[in-house]
């Protein structure tokens, strides 16, 4: 749970966002905070970011977008486990990483299926 006044209020919004599954707002939102974060912070930031780009990919049935993205993004967060920011990384990174397997394997073809499986609960939907 996150405590209110830990966290930067854009931040917030961009949890907000990411867990309701408006990944394009999110990625605004993260891309605005990654322009003006620490160095240390920017794959942390980044890292998000890709991850709901590759989630707003994966819902418009681009398989190549969310499958370069979910990877993109998973890539950057190892460093920041296994909690950062008030973020459960570690979580995020498993459920992200079971997506991307699940989307890899699928094929182009098979991403309804990924979709499907999302929906019935089979595949968490990463939340942050």
């Amino acid at each position: 749970m996150l405590e209110a006044d830990t966290i930067d209020p854009l931040f917030a919004e961009a949890i907000f966002q990411f867990n309701n599954g408006d990944y394009y707002a999110c990625h605004d939102t993260l891309e605005a905070i990654w322009n003006d974060a620490w160095q240390s912070d920017r794959a942390f930031y980044q890292g998000i970011l890709q991850i709901a780009v590759g989630l707003y990919h994966l819902q418009n049935r681009n398989w190549y977008g969310a499958t370069i993205l979910l990877g993109e993004g998973t890539s950057r967060l190892p460093a920041y486990l296994p909690d950062y920011q008030s973020i459960d990384v570690e979580m995020l990174l498993e459920d992200s990483l079971a997506i991307l397997r699940s989307v890899q394997l699928s094929g182009k073809e098979g991403i309804g299926d990924v979709l499907a499986s999302m929906e019935q609960g089979d595949l968490k939907i990463p939340k942050i």
